[in-house]
């Protein structure tokens, strides 16, 4: 039986050529689906309201506060995360590695553009969650009087999803 001489994985990088710019293409990767995935927590939110409410004999009140035999509607409004997201983080993936492809004249100019694309996917998604979240914050549920379809005012960035329902016991 041949003994064999089992040496210690090195911390070192691999002498391959380019093993500093697979290092950063899957840094890269790795920050875009941790972006994903964080975009995917935090970039949603919901509200609802419904105006009405019940008597005390088991009866409808409506917006006004008027009885009435016909349950009031509720409204209520969603905010998803919404795949124009996703969708630019992979197109700035793959146009970035592309590019380093091209046009990168060494090996620490295709690191620079590959770390520059990281920033630019963290910034991208921190932003649109911002715009999204405040736009979304801007939606006024009290204009609506729970008649007829609800309309949203003024600019919505996001995928939002409005449900109108009747009130429930």
């Amino acid at each position: 039986m041949p003994e064999t001489v089992s040496l210690p994985r090195s911390a070192a990088l691999s002498t391959l050529p380019g093993a500093a710019v697979l290092q950063r293409v899957r840094r890269l990767v790795g920050w875009a689906i941790g972006a994903a995935f964080a975009y995917s927590l935090i970039g949603g939110a919901g509200k609802s309201t419904c105006p009405g409410g019940f008597t005390g004999d088991g009866g409808y009140l409506d917006a006004s506060g008027q009885p009435t035999d016909v349950a009031p509607s509720c409204v209520t409004v969603t905010l998803e995360p919404s795949g124009f997201a996703f969708a630019v983080i992979a197109i700035v993936v793959f146009v970035t590695i592309g590019r380093v492809l091209r046009h990168a004249v060494d090996q620490p100019d295709a690191i620079r553009r590959l770390d520059r694309a990281v920033v630019g996917i963290v910034v991208f998604v921190l932003a649109w969650t911002v715009i999204t979240q405040i736009s979304f914050a801007g939606i006024s549920l009290e204009s609506w009087d729970g008649t007829g379809p609800f309309f949203f005012e003024g600019t919505v960035f996001g995928q939002i999803d409005v449900d109108v329902s009747p009130m429930q016991e």
